[in-house]
């Protein structure tokens, strides 16, 4: 009896002194060995600090969800050192199960996703994001082309590693690339990193959950972009 109390008393002390980690912050590969990486993926309704952060930034209030249609996901994912950082991502309920698998079976193979921040740490701006090859859902705003409601603007819409995986499209014998900076990459013959392929671990996972890829698409292609 007295063995067992000390051993609780141990694992309170334990329990209380282990960090608080952040989004953006990377997790010791010894605390890892120690208390594993469930803890890290978790789906919760909407933080209030989460709501006051996207109030007039990435929600403005347009068409697209309402608050009570988001969901905030917390996970881990791997950057090409190997290093597992906190992500955070705002989406759709209806799919955040989806993506909690999807990100869980991507962070088990080590599969390399640089950045999974809100879009508002960008002021709520997809390019600046893009830019920075932030991995992002939710944001109300139009599709590229304009006209259009976006599916990020219903939480129904992620962006991978978008620097590497750009939109691209030619009208009017007009080129349009998105993010700037990215030409190199609309090459897919190419070797370099973060590369989405048809047939990767990346898109057969989301295929499986039911997503379409901008990859697909024959009017231009997105090669960041996952939907539903």
């Amino acid at each position: 009896k007295i063995y067992m109390t000390l051993l609780g008393l141990l694992l309170s002390i334990v329990a209380c002194a282990q960090p608080r980690f952040k989004p953006g912050d990377v997790v010791p590969k010894p605390y890892l060995k120690v208390f594993g990486y469930e803890q890290f993926f978790k789906v919760s309704s909407l933080p209030e600090q989460v709501m006051a952060r996207m109030n007039a930034c990435s929600f403005k209030g347009k068409t697209g969800a309402c608050w009570d249609d988001l969901s905030y996901l917390k996970v881990l994912h791997c950057d090409l050192d190997g290093n597992a950082i906190i992500g955070e991502m705002v989406c759709n309920t209806a799919i955040a199960s989806d993506l909690l698998e999807i990100f869980k079976t991507l962070y088990q193979s080590g599969y390399p996703i640089e950045k999974m921040r809100l879009i508002d740490l960008y002021g709520g701006d997809d390019e600046a994001s893009m830019r920075d090859n932030n991995t992002s859902c939710f944001n109300q705003r139009d599709i590229t082309a304009g006209g259009k409601v976006s599916k990020h603007s219903f939480g129904m819409a992620v962006d991978i590693n978008p620097k590497y995986n750009p939109y691209y499209k030619v009208r009017n014998g007009m080129t349009r690339i998105q993010p700037k900076g990215s030409e190199y990459y609309i090459n897919r013959s190419e070797v370099f990193p973060y590369k989405i392929e048809k047939g990767d671990l990346c898109y057969r996972l989301f295929r499986q959950h039911g997503f379409r890829w901008g990859g697909d698409w024959l009017s231009g292609k997105d090669y960041q972009h996952f939907e539903k």
